[in-house]
């Protein structure tokens, strides 16, 4: 057994009203970053997870996504890398 750690990242899904990803991306134009078409503002996780194997860890944290962490009517999530901790 190994120790992995896993980043997911969760932000509201598109097509849905993001208030705080539209203040984001209001407040960035206001100060001159018109180059911005879009802000989503979400969630960032980090989970230590112990698993035989990188992709026994990444299964593990897909089912835990689908569980608990993403709201699947209103969220998506991405697994943004799973490292050796």
């Amino acid at each position: 057994m190994s120790r992995f750690r896993v980043a997911v990242h969760i932000v509201p899904r598109k097509g849905l009203l993001d208030p705080q990803g539209k203040a984001v991306a209001d407040a960035l134009h206001a100060l001159g970053f018109s180059a911005v078409a879009d802000a989503r503002v979400g969630r960032h996780v980090v989970l230590d997870v112990d698993a035989a194997s990188s992709d026994g860890a990444l299964a593990s944290v897909r089912t835990m996504c689908d569980k608990l962490l993403a709201n699947p009517v209103t969220e998506d999530y991405e697994i943004a890398g799973v490292d050796a901790a």
